[in-house]
């Protein structure tokens, strides 16, 4: 079985942006805001969305499930107030888990929480609580920078995201650290905020002990760590100079996906990083779209270099697939064994 542990709702009908355009534009005037109930999109629509795009391809690359959370750059926290981004967060985890109920043995459920700067984190957990225990998300996006690429929160390591772990390490659900929409012109969203969030949270990892009081807490680190697989000896370097364990004691809590969009890449993260740690996923339909010219296949076709590369044997090429991302997502696992999978 093949299973896409980082996929986002990017293709999701236009009512969705064109509702969060209202409430974008009402925000100081709350007489105006929209009411979710005035976001009115049919099973119909939402599984032409799915048929022609994701699933689509899928079945042309020959995955078996996504896992499928709200769509990364449209989560931007710093947009509005903490309600404004807990009524969008749970209209958009919502939408998901109608994908999810409509498919449900091609999509399971991530959700987005409902972030913003400045504020306690703890004002996440209904939410969490909710897309977990009522709408079933088996995973859910954390965003270490809810400014939008300012970088004003506390390292993840801090104290006070320590009631989310709490969370997450009692209802056994990983989290995906994914930022959001950069909002500094500095920071390019997809080619270097995002790969930033990655290799600033793997330091900030680093240079802590999270685990030693969360030794059951799993976090993904998308888009293959950042730069922390090519840099390897620099971390390794720097947690020496530090008097920090080495790195790889990290990565029986720390997870690299598999959204790198080159041979060479994948090459080195199954060098460098031990199997066991790596997790098969494409973010498809994501931030790279299109065709690479030399090769004739697309960017985001990670399944065709995972495939290739040496560096996996056949039994380690199926963990990274299935099993890994079975392990690190046991609600994932556990709906699949009531599936029969």
């Amino acid at each position: 079985m093949i299973i896409d542990c980082h996929g986002h709702y990017t293709t999701a009908p236009q009512q969705l942006a064109d509702w969060r355009d209202r409430q974008v534009a009402a925000i100081g005037d709350p007489t105006n805001a929209p009411d979710p109930t005035e976001l009115v999109i049919s099973d119909d629509e939402l599984r032409e969305s799915i048929e022609t795009n994701q699933l689509r391809v899928m079945d042309e690359r020959g995955s078996d499930l996504t896992v499928f959370s709200p769509r990364a750059s449209f989560m931007a926290h710093h947009v509005g107030d903490v309600d404004v981004s807990s009524t969008w967060a749970r209209i958009c985890n919502d939408l998901c888990h109608r994908v999810a109920t409509l498919f449900p043995r091609r999509f399971a459920m991530g959700a987005m929480l409902p972030q913003s700067p400045g504020v306690d984190p703890t004002t996440v957990l209904p939410e969490l609580r909710r897309a977990v225990e009522e709408l079933g998300a088996v995973v859910v996006n954390l965003n270490p920078d809810p400014s939008g690429g300012h970088w004003d929160s506390p390292p993840l390591t801090d104290r006070s995201w320590y009631p989310v772990y709490e969370t997450l390490v009692e209802l056994e659900v990983p989290a995906m650290v994914h930022v959001s929409t950069s909002c500094n012109p500095a920071f390019h969203t997809t080619g270097a905020h995002y790969l930033n969030a990655d290799t600033t949270a793997f330091m900030q990892l680093v240079q802590g002990d999270l685990f030693a009081d969360f030794p059951t807490l799993r976090l993904v680190i998308p888009h293959g760590g950042g730069a922390a697989p090519y840099h390897w000896g620099r971390f390794r370097g720097l947690a020496d100079m530090l008097g920090k364990p080495d790195p790889e004691e990290l990565l029986r809590n720390v997870f690299f996906d598999t959204c790198v969009y080159h041979q060479p890449g994948i090459d080195l993260l199954t060098d460098v990083i031990p199997s066991e740690s790596v997790l098969f996923a494409s973010e498809m339909i994501g931030a790279v779209r299109g065709i690479d010219p030399r090769t004739g296949h697309h960017f985001d076709d990670t399944k065709r270099y995972v495939d290739a590369t040496p560096n996996l044997t056949d039994a380690e090429r199926e963990a990274v697939y299935e099993s890994n991302v079975r392990r690190v997502y046991p609600r994932l696992d556990a709906l699949l064994a009531s599936q029969g999978r």
